[in-house]
């Protein structure tokens, strides 16, 4: 077998305007305190690759620049977003809309990955916390529940982006 890389004009990309029109998963993103702009730029693009509604960003969470183009490579634009320079105060009138909250996080009580089954019938909020000290208690208290991503090495976390990119897939594989 003959393998080739695939040429941009053959992978069948929505444009822009073509991406915000569509109908984009149930699904919305917050990030608590993750002050990276690397990490936040990499989730930008992660949530386009999944359709992703809206991403919050909490507290100093920062805001797209030309500096976060680096890793969201145009998904600022495509993504819709909105600052909360106050933290994650929305939560509670997300959870009056139906949204299932779930922090993304190692904690009593949290269900691992593969075990999780989410309510398809209801919209999803994943929450992603800070680098360093996670999701904070005063988020987790609005929480629905907790999702933890099994690990098996010496370390015992794993980078934000690469955390939202595994649950995501997750999700969708369980939406599709």
């Amino acid at each position: 077998m003959t393998m080739r890389k695939l040429r941009m004009s053959e992978l069948n990309r929505l444009s822009v305007e073509e991406f915000k029109s569509e109908k984009k998963f149930p699904f919305e993103i917050a990030l608590d305190e993750v002050r990276s702009l690397l990490n936040v730029g990499s989730i930008f693009r992660t949530a386009d690759a999944f359709r992703c509604q809206k991403i919050y960003l909490g507290g100093l969470s920062p805001e797209p620049s030309k500096e976060m183009r680096k890793t969201a490579l145009g998904a600022t634009d495509s993504v819709e977003w909105e600052a909360l320079p106050n933290g994650l105060s929305n939560l509670a009138k997300l959870k009056d809309e139906g949204y299932q909250i779930w922090a993304i996080e190692q904690c009593e009580g949290s269900v691992e990955l593969q075990k999780w089954e989410p309510n398809l019938n209801l919209k999803q909020l994943f929450i992603f916390g800070n680098e360093v000290s996670g999701v904070s208690d005063e988020v987790l208290a609005f929480c629905d529940g907790a999702i933890e991503i099994p690990q098996f090495g010496t370390k015992h976390s794993l980078n934000i982006a690469v955390s939202a990119g595994i649950v995501l897939w997750d999700y969708s594989k369980k939406l599709l």
